[in-house]
């Protein structure tokens, strides 16, 4: 068995990509591998090949936008921006990166394959047990707390219900402030916890059990072969696929948490196609393994990929207007300038790959009828790529401790980002509410006391 293994690996390889298993090795025994191939597929990875295509398409881009410029045309959106472009390019380089990077470090928790699987989901399982009791001591102890209408109100936040003019009354909420804002801080950082390492947990096991390569060993149809028919099965399969994850991304808040790093540019040209998330890992989709199910192999899932993505690269600008009647049926600058869009109508639309029959059939199609502003409806407004990676899973992570029950924390994962957005208007007018009908109160007990003096 050694003298055979021996063997296969001083075999000569021929072609352009990764001898046949090397990424299977890489996992396994630490080898090394191409950068010109995904992890998981032999397949060279299309859009690596391509990056000397970016850099010259987006320098013809930036000599269109000079000249325009030097012609007396307005400044636009679309414009090249330095910190803006290192911005987008820096995410580019790190998104290349992460899948060989995270994986490893996922591992080691990963459900079913690491050493540590089982004391992680404890850990999950742990604190999701401590929140939950913390939530009910925090209830219990609001209930006790005389004049408190708000919520989820913390004990820090309630302090000026000690001021009810009635001395016995004000005791009774000092004595119940104390566990209950204790139970409050155990359930927000227990809370945080259990969501983020059960969450972990869950989509590492996810992505480990749909690879290509396991539905592949348990497809229902005989294999389509490597020729055009599984070529182009594999194309319109992926981008049917890309349409409902891209779709979920923008109204599940996890996932947005993960493909909002594409939409917090304010600016909107080629190089804003190369702004690509870093945590893929962190998220769950609809498997583009399914096809293989189907008979499409996986080098030809995987270079489905690689066409998805590098057609998607050309219209992110706006160098180029319409492109005619072909936009009844492909994705265009145009289409594709309307899900960048932060106007109100723009939101949530458009999200086809290759294809925007898919948005005309499910109605989530929108013509670009008013000029768009790009970025997020609330911009981050910096450039730092740490940042630009992180910032909204530090705004999830509060969200999370400062809920009061795990509906609500689930929600916060689960819904989408708008229902994040009215969650925390309603709680800060219902504060801002409590706050004043306790500063009438207390108003209207020291004019009762001086009546009375």
């Amino acid at each position: 068995m050694r003298r055979r293994c021996t063997r296969a690996l001083r075999r000569p390889r021929t072609g352009t990509g990764p001898a046949p298993g090397a990424h299977r090795d890489r996992h396994r025994d630490g080898l090394t591998v191409s950068w010109l191939s995904k992890p998981g597929t032999d397949a060279v990875d299309l859009t690596v090949v391509a990056v000397p295509g970016y850099f010259a398409a987006m320098g013809v881009e930036y000599l269109a936008q000079r000249r325009r410029l030097a012609r007396g045309g307005a400044p636009s959106a679309g414009d090249y921006e330095r910190r803006d472009t290192l911005a987008s390019l820096a995410m580019g380089n790190l998104s290349l990166l992460a899948p060989f990077v995270v994986p490893r470090l996922l591992r080691p928790i990963t459900p079913g394959r690491g050493r540590f699987a089982k004391a992680a989901v404890g850990v999950a399982v742990v604190a999701a047990a401590v929140t939950t009791a913390a939530d009910v001591v925090a209830r219990r102890s609001e209930r006790r707390m005389p004049g408190d209408d708000t919520p989820g109100s913390s004990g820090g936040d309630s302090s000026g219900d000690d001021s009810s003019g009635d001395d016995s009354s004000g005791d009774d909420a000092g004595r119940s402030v104390g566990p209950q804002s204790t139970a409050r801080r155990v359930a927000s950082v227990g809370g945080v916890v259990a969501v983020a390492v059960g969450g972990v947990a869950i989509t590492s096991a996810w992505a480990t059990a749909t690879t290509s390569e396991r539905l592949w060993a348990r497809r229902l149809v005989p294999s389509l072969g490597s020729g055009p028919a599984a070529l182009a099965a594999a194309v319109v399969g992926w981008d049917f696929l890309y349409y409902w994850n891209h779709r979920f991304m923008h109204t599940s808040r996890y996932m947005w948490a993960v493909h909002e790093v594409h939409h917090s540019s304010e600016r909107y040209n080629l190089s804003t196609a190369l702004r690509q998330p870093v945590a893929d890992a962190l998220g769950t989709t609809i498997p583009y393994g399914l096809l293989c199910l189907f008979g499409v192999p996986p080098d030809a899932v995987a270079t489905a990929r690689g066409v998805n993505l590098i057609y998607q690269f050309w219209i992110h600008t706006e160098a180029i207007d319409r492109i005619g009647r072909a936009e009844r049926a492909l994705n265009s600058p145009s289409h594709h300038r309307v899900h960048h869009g932060s106007n109100r109508p723009y939101l949530d639309r458009n999200h086809g790959g290759i294809l925007i029959v898919w948005d005309r059939l499910f109605g989530t199609f929108e013509p670009e009828d008013t000029p768009v502003v790009y970025g997020l409806t609330t911009n981050i407004d910096t450039f730092n790529p740490a940042r630009i990676a992180t910032h909204e899973y530090v705004d999830l992570a509060r969200d999370i401790a400062s809920s009061t029950g795990w509906a609500e924390r689930l929600s916060y994962v689960l819904r989408g980002p708008g229902w994040s957005l009215r969650r925390r208007a309603e709680r800060t007018a219902a504060a801002a509410a409590a706050a004043s009908a306790s500063a009438a109160s207390a108003s209207a007990s020291a004019s009762a006391s001086a009546s009375a003096a």
